[in-house]
């Protein structure tokens, strides 16, 4: 992602349990507000009794697009490499949809971060794990 793609206001909307919130801001506003917000409501649900939820001791599962990706690097899913399209496939038959440019922005945090490697050419990447899970 270029630094002009970076800078360009992105509008998210996201809904967890019924709380629902829209964010406009710059690819880095976006990914730290969420960050804060899901966090902020996944502390208060561990904190709060949920009523009419079909298990008991089930909540709604609010996690970053970073930490998604870093639990698929954790199970092994980056030994082979993997392009922005399947990351972002397998994330939906996870079950989290996010944003496509959300799930190339926070690839990119985890190559700076030294966990996954970027192969390849602009547009066709390939991003595959730089050290396996357990030697951390």
């Amino acid at each position: 992602m270029t630094e002009a793609e970076e800078q360009k206001p992105i509008r998210v909307k996201m809904k967890v349990g019924n709380v629902e919130f829209e964010i406009e801001g710059t690819v880095d506003q976006a990914n730290e507000a969420v960050g804060k917000f899901l966090q902020t409501v996944t502390e208060k649900l561990k904190e709060t009794p949920l009523i009419g939820t079909e298990r008991e001791g089930t909540a709604p599962r609010a996690e970053t697009c970073k930490v998604i990706i870093q639990r698929l690097w954790k199970e092994g899913w980056f030994a082979t490499a993997r392009g922005l399209g399947e990351v972002h496939s397998e994330m939906a038959r996870l079950g989290f949809h996010y944003d496509r440019t959300a799930v190339a922005h926070a690839l990119i945090d985890l190559v700076k971060d030294g966990v996954l490697n970027r192969e390849g050419h602009p547009r066709r990447y390939q991003y595959v794990q730089k050290r396996p899970p357990s030697s951390r």
